[in-house]
């Protein structure tokens, strides 16, 4: 590619579907990986010999890790360059310690050893994933980040498919023969994802290269720096965080909480340090980004939390939703019960084949034609009528109808959010801004491991399929929160002309105005 600045859009060339693809090599491996840990780590836990019961805690790595990791890895990512380039560094570094990680956990033989491959594997993941949408915005011009992370988004998906189906594949290798008790098959899947981790980072990293950024935007300034001052609330997150915590040991509230109220309580001691002047130069300028996080970001990051609290709720109880309803079966130990959960691993195969196929061939011509957020809108909408369509259908066939519903939704919000973030941001602090974006996909899935169970319990018990109606609700509200979303007229100086007419009056003006939300 031509040394070009990563921050002038007018200076990067066209990318070719070949180069896409070659980007999105590297979320192909990440995705397996995702998926063998989402769908085989409570088995391994219990087969090693964990408590039901424990296993809340024993995965709490992940929230902890997005919250901490994400942010700290795009902070440093939008200050890095050196002969791999911005990104990459990142990218490679994470997905060798995911695989090393991965190789652990095939050989593991004991609790412990698993648990700590585990939290490494979720730490290395989050390190390699954050930069990689960052990456993608600061290569790709504006009219082509929707395909781009579209594509991104479909071998993801792809990706996702294999990981899910591959133990199942692989049933009946003994891998290495007589090594414990966690099942052969999840072991071969494991080493062979660390395989492909690593080959599908390396093809990434040999055939894309980055744009150096402009001398002004390699140390990018605070904003304190910019004259833009922190708020001084740290008392107030310190205190609450301290007091919340006590409250949640005082009524024995499930750990994951303790990662809020502790979380809390530590933002707010860094911000006192901060206010005195005693905290770390990297710690300032990350709070004081916080803080003076641009409106637009605020407003995606809300729709975007509401989205990811539909998905967390429908991971856990769409199973037993599915064998309650349609095989009428609630004994894990009956036959129809797991009939009924095999043909939710079908639906979830499906459920990826659409988004990827949505992604690439549909989703980027409706992102065109009605704009990025009205199409992200309707989206989310088809999604939430997919969860409602869950109260009555009782066929196991006609099951394939909400959740290429749901496949459609998720398409979309591997791509669209993304884009209109990098939109907003115009490659200011693209990186560090992604880590935070990314906090809010965390932070739902700390709500529904904590809240959607005992309120299951106390309101319907017996009836999983209520927890559908709140999924759908908090799709529903979280299209028409993107219906509100105005245009940013900055990002019409990015679009195609056939885009910019419709909005003539906002691109006229936005041609001698910095004018955002």
């Amino acid at each position: 590619m031509p040394a070009a600045s990563a921050n002038n859009p007018a200076a990067r060339p066209r990318l070719s579907s070949a180069t896409m693809v070659d980007m999105a090599a590297a979320n192909f491996g990440t995705a397996i990986a995702f998926a063998l840990q989402q769908g085989n780590m409570a088995r391994i836990f219990q087969s090693l010999g964990a408590d039901l019961d424990a296993l809340p805690i024993l995965m709490i790595a992940g929230p902890a890790t997005g919250l901490l990791v994400q942010p700290l890895v795009g902070h440093f990512s939008d200050r890095t360059w050196c002969r791999l380039g911005r990104r990459r560094p990142y990218i490679l570094g994470g997905a060798v310690l995911a695989a090393l990680a991965l190789l652990g956990m095939a050989s593991a033989g004991t609790l412990a050893v698993a648990v700590l491959c585990y939290w490494l594997l979720d730490a290395a993941l989050n390190v390699a994933i954050e930069p990689f949408r960052a990456l993608v915005a600061d290569i790709a011009p504006a009219e082509q980040r929707t395909r781009a992370l579209a594509i991104n988004g479909a071998l993801g998906c792809v990706g996702a498919v294999i990981g899910f189906l591959l133990p199942f594949a692989l049933a009946g290798l003994a891998f290495p023969p007589g090594a414990g008790p966690v099942p052969s098959s999840v072991r071969l899947a494991l080493a062979l994802a660390a395989l492909v981790l690593l080959a599908g980072v390396g093809w990434t990293i040999l055939r894309v290269r980055e744009y150096p950024p402009e001398a002004s935007e390699a140390r990018p300034r605070s904003a304190a720096a910019n004259g833009t001052a922190a708020v001084p609330t740290g008392a107030g997150w310190l205190i609450g965080g301290i007091l919340a915590s006590g409250a949640l040991v005082a009524v024995h509230a499930d750990p994951q909480l303790q990662v809020l109220a502790l979380g809390a309580a530590g933002y707010g001691l860094l911000r006192v340090y901060r206010r005195h002047g005693r905290a770390p130069d990297m710690v300032v300028e990350i709070l004081d980004d916080i803080a003076a996080m641009p409106a637009r970001l605020r407003k995606l990051a809300a729709i975007h939390m509401l989205t990811w609290f539909a998905l967390y709720i429908m991971w856990p109880f769409m199973t037993p939703v599915i064998t309650s309803r349609v095989f009428h079966a609630s004994d894990p130990h009956a036959a129809a019960y797991n009939a009924g959960a095999d043909w939710v691993g079908v639906l979830y195969a499906g459920f990826n084949v659409v988004a990827s196929l949505f992604g690439i061939i549909g989703l980027p011509g409706l992102a065109a034609r009605l704009g990025r957020g009205k199409a992200h809108a309707l989206c989310l909408a088809i999604g939430s009528l997919g969860f409602a369509t869950l109260f009555v259908i009782q066929d196991r066939w006609l099951l394939l109808v909400p959740f290429a519903a749901l496949g459609i939704a998720w398409a979309s919000l591997l791509t669209l959010p993304y884009v209109m973030l990098a939109d907003a941001l115009h490659g200011r602090k693209l990186g560090l801004y992604t880590g935070i974006f990314n906090v809010f996909v965390v932070l739902p899935q700390i709500a529904v491991a904590t809240v959607m169970g005992p309120a299951l319990h106390a309101w319907f018990p017996g009836e999983p399929v209520w927890t559908m109606a709140f999924a759908g609700a908090a799709m529903a509200l979280a299209a028409l929160l993107t219906m509100l979303l105005r245009p940013d007229r900055e990002s019409f100086r990015n679009e195609p002309a056939g885009r910019c007419d419709k909005y003539a009056t906002d691109c006229s003006k936005a041609k001698n105005t910095n004018a955002s939300d």
